[in-house]
């Protein structure tokens, strides 16, 4: 019998890893997940789900409907990945993280099994068949699922949902996906289910004929959120932490005054993509008052524990990290940061091996100082080599073998009218906040 100490380095250190290992823990088949749902009796058809794919966004979606579902009385599962600084983040009902027990519980079982001595799961299979017994042990309503990397071959789409969501598509792991939009937009589409509604975030020339193409496929009907829900104007309340977003649904003004907890500039972009799923699931039968939806989106952070999106964790000087790791995810970051009124700026910066770090360096304030450094990951960017190639981009700065020396550092040096920005990758916003 495995202490919970002694699971988590079994899941982290046994089992392939994504985070830790990259494209070398990725299964291009889902055999493994189709066995391990059948040693647990097929545990996702004991309730209904929601399924988010997206390159940026998915996690913000993902929390913020589970939070509505939360508000409108319903036992709501909810599946996301990565962790920020516990495992336990990544399974939890109505808000709460799954126990240490049941984690150990389940690696415990599945030990025991006459299967697993053949069966070699991936930590991320392992993690989506601990969350579907999980979510049917609880016997929750509903549970929404995060696709951790593409969608078509990814381990949670063995289920058939009420709703699937596509959020932004961008250029990100494109040794597995696909090096154009196209073939990334082809990944992501493969969660779509034979007569199940399609809720598509952002509309793009570049890739609305392949979401198009497969909905007909399926005979399934396809709804693009911008092109029905639109922001008239938005508004940061700082003193509460909140920003307040004015939403108009095909020229009326449905949503005068919706407050949201989450305060990145982009969210208003996955707010569109959580009204038309909400409205869905309400035509379907799912009992979500107005009201619902607007608590909901006002205490995502508060009924679900969400952490990392634009999230402000002091003022004076204030600091900011945000998860934002790839191109379109930092385009959002850097043009927030423009807009924002400071002395100073210190960003501190370390990326993954895998990301388009040119792209990325571009983009990035020149005014800026860095505090270059790299997370506690094998897939974490050298920091030599992230000082070098920002050097270049014209981005200059110290650099510091851990995320904690170079906060230290950027927090010693900043005065009370300054901002300290961290991130580059979730990794190293978990580092910090760790």
């Amino acid at each position: 019998m495995k202490t919970y100490s002694e699971t988590i380095k079994y899941l982290y250190n046994h089992l392939p890893m994504f985070q830790r290992i990259g494209p070398a823990a990725y299964k291009n088949t889902l055999g493994n997940t189709s066995r391990l749902d059948e040693m647990y009796g097929h545990p996702h058809q004991y309730f209904k789900t929601v399924h988010i794919a997206g390159t940026n966004g998915k996690g913000s979606v993902s929390h913020t409907i589970a939070s509505v579902l939360q508000q409108a009385g319903y036992k709501v599962g909810l599946y996301t990945s990565p962790h920020l600084v516990s495992f336990r983040e990544r399974i939890r009902v109505n808000g709460e993280m799954i126990s240490e027990s049941d984690v150990t519980s389940f690696l415990n079982n599945f030990l025991k099994k006459k299967e697993s001595e053949t069966l070699q799961p991936s930590f991320f299979e392992m993690t989506v068949a601990m969350a579907f017994d999980y979510f049917r042990n609880c016997k929750v309503d509903i549970a929404v699922i995060e696709v951790g990397l593409g969608g078509r071959l990814d381990s949670t789409n063995i289920i058939t949902p009420e709703i699937s969501v596509i959020t932004n598509i961008s250029f990100d792991h494109t040794a597995l996906l696909g090096n154009t939009i196209v073939k990334i937009a082809g990944e992501k589409a493969g969660i779509i289910k034979k007569g199940i509604p399609v809720v598509i975030s952002e509309s793009n020339d570049e890739y609305n004929s392949v979401f198009n193409k497969k909905a007909e496929e399926m005979n399934s009907p396809v709804f693009y959120a911008d092109k029905e829900y639109r922001v008239d104007h938005s508004l940061l309340i700082a003193d509460e932490g909140k920003q307040l977003f004015y939403f108009n649904k095909t020229g009326k003004l449905d949503f005068p005054a919706l407050k949201s907890d989450l305060m990145g500039d982009y969210q208003k972009k996955n707010i569109a993509a959580v009204l038309k799923t909400l409205e869905l699931l309400r035509d379907k039968g799912w009992n979500i008052s107005k009201r619902n939806i607007e608590d909901g989106i006002e205490r995502v952070k508060q009924n679900t524990g969400l952490r990392g999106r634009w999230d402000i964790l002091q003022y004076n000087p204030m600091i900011i990290c945000d998860t934002g790791h790839n191109v379109a995810g930092l385009t959002w970051v850097a043009r927030q940061l423009k807009e924002m009124k400071y002395n100073k700026l210190h960003f501190i910066l370390g990326m993954v091996s895998d990301k388009d770090l040119k792209g990325v360096l571009k983009l990035l304030p020149k005014d800026a100082v860095y505090y270059f450094t790299r997370a506690s990951i094998p897939r974490a960017r050298r920091v030599e080599e992230l000082a070098e190639m920002a050097k270049e981009s014209g981005l200059h700065g110290k650099s510091f073998d851990t995320v904690k020396k170079a906060a230290a550092s950027a927090i010693n040096e900043s005065g009370k009218d300054d901002v300290i920005f961290i991130g580059g990758s979730s990794y190293v916003v978990a580092d910090y906040l760790s």
